[in-house]
């Protein structure tokens, strides 16, 4: 039984920080000696330009790829559009391309576990799956989640992205009901707070006081 461990960066706000989670966490456990695969799941391609991929869609072969041959039940070769960082962690880049997959998942059967099917295929060979998920409570989203052991969820101190916290922590339930048992929230991390605001302490406050306990809210320092 492989001992790796799947987590999902999950918000559907954008601009919270899901990209910045994702390869700061993915950096700090490589230092560590762990082996790191890092999963762009969003067609903006934000996590693969962050790991020095100047040109994503100019990539032969994407998660798109990876997807595309589990649907039309190909073989994925050993390593297939797997690239090796200059940090040394493993990464599946994506780029346009997935937002067709994202639509072709819609009429397809086991839509929600296509991605689910590769990382258990390659999940032997590292100690920590990260998965950057896109801005949405899309099909790649689902997969996403169908796929991970948990979840963590960064979120700013402003309304908008608070507010939305309610309907992510629904979203997440009914997965974990319908679809992957396994599935835990790891906490929601407070992302680019700034304690000089009254706004921002007093959206913190409220947000330790209504999910404190469950789901856990990171202790992160305000600037």
């Amino acid at each position: 039984m492989s001992n790796c461990k799947v987590i999902a960066i999950a918000n559907q706000k954008g601009g919270v920080g899901k990209t910045t989670t994702a390869v700061n966490l993915g950096a700090g456990l490589n230092r560590q000696g762990k082996k790191v695969l890092l999963i762009d799941a969003d067609p903006q391609g934000s996590l693969t330009l962050s790991l020095g991929i100047r040109n994503p869609d100019e990539l032969d072969s994407t998660l798109a790829n990876v997807m595309e041959r589990i649907v039309e039940d190909k073989e994925v070769p050993s390593g297939f559009a797997v690239l090796k960082t200059d940090e040394g962690m493993d990464l599946l880049p994506a780029n346009i391309e997935l937002s067709g997959i994202e639509i072709r998942l819609v009429t397809e059967m086991g839509r929600e576990r296509v991605l689910k099917s590769y990382i258990d295929s390659v999940k032997d060979n590292y100690d920590y799956i990260l998965i950057d998920c896109m801005p949405s409570l899309g099909m790649m989203t689902f997969n996403a989640l169908c796929a991970s052991n948990s979840v963590i969820i960064p979120s700013q101190p402003e309304f908008l992205s608070a507010k939305g916290l309610e309907q992510l922590l629904g979203t997440i339930a009914r997965v974990k009901r319908r679809m992957n048992p396994e599935l835990n929230i790891e906490g929601i991390l407070l992302t680019m707070t700034d304690n000089r605001t009254r706004l921002h302490r007093g959206l913190v406050s409220l947000i330790r006081q209504s999910y404190g306990k469950n789901p856990t809210v990171f202790n992160t320092t305000m600037v």
